[in-house]
């Protein structure tokens, strides 16, 4: 087979703090030493420069907002070329006076920016008032193809949705990237953790099983506000056996390789893509079903 397929992903669980200088001096500190390891595309975590502020309603948090165009991704774009990285780099936009989105720009191994896609699925829990915030995106399910694979980037909440991977496996995507901040209400009782965090990774490693991808999956870790995060970042093959996962209480920067080769022979040997009857679908346009 072609050795070219072969590609170390990287990916990065960490805290995060209400000072946001430090956490993204503290995300380039570990993408360069991801980068010395031999990592071609890095993943961060959902909203990676700030704390989790949808714990609250709190009109102030809309200060934490940036243009897409800001310092940050031109530091980003810099950090990317000098080391021949594709960054996932999620944040929240301001798309304009009013209008927010929680977002995921994609810079390729060149320092150029690919594109921006907007998170389509947006929650509202205690703990999780998104609704609040973010404007649903409007980009749809997109593909980038970079100089190492063909991606796509759904986050968190858009993990849940099966349409979603589907879609955008679809539109050829190789590796599915979900950047995350799921965690337990800090009340909750072991058995409500254990049975939400297994519920959590077989939803991701199902759409990596019944379109035959990779899917990544990045989390933050840590103890904030309302919310324990529960880190658990893990890599999943097609066959949906994880490969890596990171811990549940540290910080860590991973870096696994994928043979992207393995992405036909899993959908020969599983021809769930082929068998498809796309004429008996029509019902999923609906939002009930009487």
């Amino acid at each position: 087979m072609d050795e070219s397929r072969k590609i170390k992903i990287g990916f990065i669980q960490m805290r995060c703090t209400a000072e946001k200088e430090k956490n993204v001096e503290k995300a380039t500190r570990l993408i360069r030493e991801l980068a010395v390891k031999g990592a071609q595309i890095v993943c961060l975590q959902e909203l990676f420069q700030t704390v989790y502020f949808c714990y609250e309603e709190n009109f102030s948090h809309f200060g934490l907002a940036e243009k897409n165009e800001s310092s940050t991704f031109q530091h980003f774009s810099q950090l990317a070329r000098k080391n021949k990285l594709v960054l996932i780099l999620p944040y929240f936009e301001k798309r304009a006076d009013g209008i927010y989105h929680n977002s995921a720009a994609v810079i390729d191994a060149d320092g150029s920016r690919l594109g921006n896609y907007r998170k389509i699925h947006i929650p509202d829990d205690p703990g999780y008032h998104e609704k609040f915030y973010f404007t649903p995106g409007d980009t749809g399910y997109m593909t980038f193809k970079t100089r190492y694979a063909t991606l796509g980037v759904l986050i968190c909440w858009d993990q849940w949705y099966p349409e979603a991977a589907r879609i955008t496996s679809l539109m050829g995507a190789e590796i599915l990237f979900y950047p995350t901040a799921i965690g337990w209400e800090h009340q909750e009782d072991e058995t409500s953790r254990e049975t939400q965090l297994e519920a959590w990774r077989c939803i991701q490693r199902s759409h990596a099983i019944a379109n035959g991808v990779y899917v990544v999956a990045v989390n933050r870790v840590g103890r904030e506000k309302l919310t324990t995060f529960w880190g658990n970042s893990f890599i999943s093959n097609p066959s949906g056996k994880i490969m890596c996962m990171a811990g549940q209480e540290n910080e860590e920067a991973g870096v696994y390789e994928l043979d992207l080769n393995h992405i036909d022979i899993y959908r020969t040997h599983w021809p769930f893509l082929r068998d498809r009857r796309v004429d008996t679908y029509q019902l999923l346009d609906k939002k009930w079903i009487d």
